[in-house]
């Protein structure tokens, strides 16, 4: 598939996480075998008001294909925010957030309530392409609910809107992130577009990846809550992709390692009080199904500098390695 000026062959994408896809956490990812990744979401409204700690989420990784998510819900606010955040990050392109589901987002008429009105989402996707010179994409979901998958349609309007890729999580609003993705809809869209379409939802490890491209056809794959402290989930889909075996899993000390790395990529990037509050709910995913972590866990849910870091670190490397 081809965005832009990239060419890429059945691209893995990070999906946009709130909370979670900072740069260092992006950088990481690209590392173990990301093609591309794309930013929390961030307000256009926020961007328009110049409001500065939204403009701090869009530092553009150094390497591979990185993109911005903004979202809102008026198409020239839109047009306007997508011209900032490409002068602010220099990003690959604009990703239209029209697929969040919670209710802080979607009940101000934002993210997945677009999908009630195809009419104003493809204004907003005609008005970015006109204002930004890079690929626009859109996020998206089945619908709002069972009673409205209306993502077909809603698709191709995104794509005679001028959409250069639509990204589609295989679930309603109402779902959340509960039951179980639905391909065959992905499927349907792949079918009908002649755009990219990325498919997101349930993609775990290299199994359900290659299950995942057989039944939708997609051009691609976007991983979310399952890089959560796991950015190999990447390594082992890239091996399924080529197939190869899959590789061995990582050691407890390379995990840790990876984990203090990441901080340390946090630190330069928000400073180091920032850094070590967030840090707390990654250095416990990453020791996710670790045996004996408990009292580890404790500490690191009081981590509140690097030195705690580095001495909880320490203590797993002697201890549980």
């Amino acid at each position: 598939m081809r965005l832009g000026g990239w060419k890429l062959e059945k691209p893995l994408f990070l999906a946009p996480m709130a909370g979670v896809t900072d740069w260092a956490f992006r950088q990481i990812c690209q590392e173990l075998g990301a093609d591309g990744t794309v930013t929390e979401m961030v307000s256009s409204r926020a961007l328009n008001y110049q409001d500065k700690k939204s403009a701090a989420l869009l530092k553009k990784t150094p390497a591979g294909l990185c993109g911005v998510q903004i979202f809102g819900n008026d198409p020239e606010i839109m047009a306007r925010g997508a011209q900032l955040a490409l002068e602010i990050s220099g990003c690959d392109f604009i990703d239209l957030n029209m697929g969040c589901p919670m209710p802080k987002v979607a009940n101000n008429g934002d993210g997945c309530a677009l999908m009630k009105d195809p009419v104003l989402a493809g204004r907003i996707v005609a008005a970015v392409k006109g204002a930004v010179k890079v690929p626009v994409t859109v996020k998206c979901r089945l619908g709002w609910d069972r009673g409205s998958l209306n993502v077909v349609d809603f698709a191709k309007r995104m794509e005679d809107s001028g959409a250069d890729l639509v990204t589609v999580h295989g679930r309603t609003r109402a779902m959340l992130y509960s039951g179980r993705a639905d391909y065959d809809l992905i499927g349907k869209v792949k079918s009908l577009l002649s755009i990219p379409v990325i498919a997101n939802g349930d993609i775990v490890d290299g199994d359900s990846a290659l299950r995942c491209l057989a039944r939708t056809g997609a051009d691609g794959l976007m991983i979310g809550r399952a890089s959560f402290g796991d950015p190999w989930v990447f390594t082992e889909i890239r091996a399924a992709l080529a197939g190869e075996p899959v590789p061995a899993r990582p050691s407890l000390a390379q995990r840790v390692d990876t984990a203090v790395r990441q901080f340390e990529l946090a630190r330069t990037d928000k400073g180091e009080r920032i850094a070590c509050l967030e840090a707390r709910k990654h250095f416990a995913w990453y020791l996710r199904g670790v045996a004996h972590s408990g009292y580890y866990k404790a500490q690191i849910s009081d981590i509140s500098s690097m030195e705690d870091i580095y001495r909880i670190a320490k203590g797993i490397w002697q201890d549980l390695s």
